[in-house]
């Protein structure tokens, strides 16, 4: 039979450094690229976009192309993003075991 009480104890650890990861995650900054760095976007770790850089050369291109790179930009950051938020939340979990109790997989 399973000890709940050594499962609750390591549910509030869990609970204690997911906190902590999402403290983390809030924190993160990351830089999409696109068209050879003519496009940069940058995102905080919510997802939010806190900047936008474009050169000078980009300028003088088409609207769509623009349009494009932006939106490749984005998609880059994002996927950057994903990547992060998911290092960060292996960080809380890792090594996480509750006896008795197997994670799915």
């Amino acid at each position: 039979m399973t000890d709940f009480s050594k499962i609750l104890e390591k549910a509030k650890e869990l609970e204690v450094k997911m906190k902590e990861s999402q403290e983390n995650i809030k924190k993160i900054k990351v830089e999409g690229i696109s068209g050879s760095n003519s496009v940069k976007v940058i995102l905080d770790g919510e997802g939010e976009m806190q900047k936008i850089e474009i050169s000078d050369e980009v300028l003088k291109e088409d609207k769509s192309i623009i349009e494009d790179l932006i939106v490749a930009a984005h998609n880059n950051a994002k996927l950057q993003l994903k990547s992060k938020t998911s290092e960060e939340i292996s960080k809380a979990t890792g090594g996480f075991g509750i006896p008795g109790f197997k994670w799915p997989l």
